[in-house]
């Protein structure tokens, strides 16, 4: 088997998302996907890559995934060209699925659970839904329509909000109240008066629901150290499981730091790059939760050697999931094949929603679990009616 052609699919409604397809001379086609800059991922995608996929064994994922990610520009990094390489290892995995009709996760060595947990990342229908993605710029709040506007939720009716939660039986849940602050501020630090309204939405969940509901803190690298431990300080009381990126991932002594000035854990994240990065900052003691995004930190191939990492140092896995329907699948089947796998990150508004009108199957999840696709590969296609839409536009690399 070779491939013959890498394809790209973009639609301007969701012009963050970019799909690669990759076409073999067996008529398998594997599916894969990154999200943000997608102009710049594709122009790098058939620029660069193609000629160094077409005519290649799709089944060789390890050595493909080398000469994708060794690169000058893109070692270590969550660059574009990361990003297009860790679309094109998804394709790969789906590839191998597919040619053996089984699903991804055993082909990552088999599952290791029956069912895994999930929280809720409290974004809404349009949440970044735009080309520039930018903290509270692009929330896009009231433009949502459905019944889980899940971002406005938390803002203003976080009680509430943990109630229609835990009535699915999803008992954990993140948020980012402190966000509009660290922008006003440029996260240089917080008034007092701010300070108690990023407060408000913890002690509401806490006053409506006790200890039933876990909560995640995000905080999208926004805030200076000393501010950041200072928020910290304040939050402990209503007992979050973790504080996530409080400052620029770009320094693991920093973190470090931080790290030692609290009790909650810490989780270090999406925006790290490949397992490089992770170890620098797992050698110094600074994470206690590792979250991969799999179309930014290489693919699966990536993804589990992280995930194996933090394994070594008895840490738990906890893949990201805030992008698109495919990396969503992809997370899934990853989160099954890892032992260390503590919970999945997952968005109702968008599992029920826009992931639905681009894809053919979205994960199953009931009662505050989500349980493993069995389909071959990674279990999901492009739905037609994506290619007939006005928006929806293609490229095409052939092997000639």
């Amino acid at each position: 088997m070779k491939i013959t052609a890498v394809e790209s699919v973009r639609v301007e409604e969701f012009s963050n998302v970019l799909w690669v397809r990759v076409h073999t001379d067996a008529g398998i086609v594997g599916l894969g996907e990154t999200f943000y800059g997608a102009g710049a991922v594709e122009a790098h995608l058939h620029d660069t890559l193609a000629q160094r996929l077409l005519g290649k064994d799709p089944l060789a994922i390890e050595a493909l995934n080398r000469e994708m990610v060794n690169l000058p520009l893109a070692q270590s990094s969550t660059g574009a060209e990361y990003r297009a390489a860790s679309a094109v290892d998804l394709a790969l995995w789906d590839i191998f699925g597919k040619s053996c009709g089984l699903p991804v996760h055993q082909m990552l060595g088999g599952r290791c659970h029956d069912r895994l947990r999930v929280y809720n990342t409290c974004a809404g229908y349009k949440y970044v839904r735009s080309q520039n993605i930018k903290p509270v710029g692009t929330w896009n709040l009231g433009d949502g329509t459905g019944p889980y506007e899940d971002l406005d939720a938390f803002l203003n009716r976080a009680d509430a909000l943990a109630e229609s939660l835990l009535a699915q039986g999803i008992t954990a849940m993140k948020i980012w109240p402190f966000d509009a602050a660290a922008i006003e501020n440029d996260g240089r630090y917080i008034s007092s008066a701010q300070l108690k309204r990023a407060l408000e939405p913890f002690e509401k969940i806490r006053k409506a629901v006790g200890d039933r509901m876990d909560i995640m803190v995000e905080f999208h690298c926004l805030w200076n150290l000393p501010t950041a431990k200072q928020i910290a300080r304040e939050l402990e009381p209503y007992k979050p499981v973790w504080f996530e990126d409080p400052i620029r991932m770009n320094s693991p002594l920093a973190l470090a730091e931080y790290a030692d000035a609290t009790s909650v854990w810490v989780c270090a994240s999406e925006t790290l790059g490949s397992r490089y990065a992770y170890k620098e900052f797992l050698d110094r003691g600074a994470v206690d939760v590792v979250m991969t995004d799999l179309v930014w930190t290489g693919g699966l191939t990536e993804g589990r050697k992280i995930a194996a990492m933090a394994d070594a140092q008895h840490l738990p896995f906890a893949p990201h999931d805030c992008t698109g329907p495919v990396a969503f699948a992809a997370a899934v089947h990853a989160s099954f094949s890892q032992p260390n796998t503590l919970i999945q990150e997952s968005v109702r508004a968008f599992y029920t929603g826009w992931y639905k009108e681009l894809v053919t199957e979205v994960p199953r999840i009931e009662n505050g679990y989500v349980y493993p696709m069995e389909a071959p590969g990674l279990g999901l296609e492009l739905l037609p009616t994506v290619f007939e839409r006005a928006d929806t536009r293609r490229r095409i690399s052939e092997l000639k």
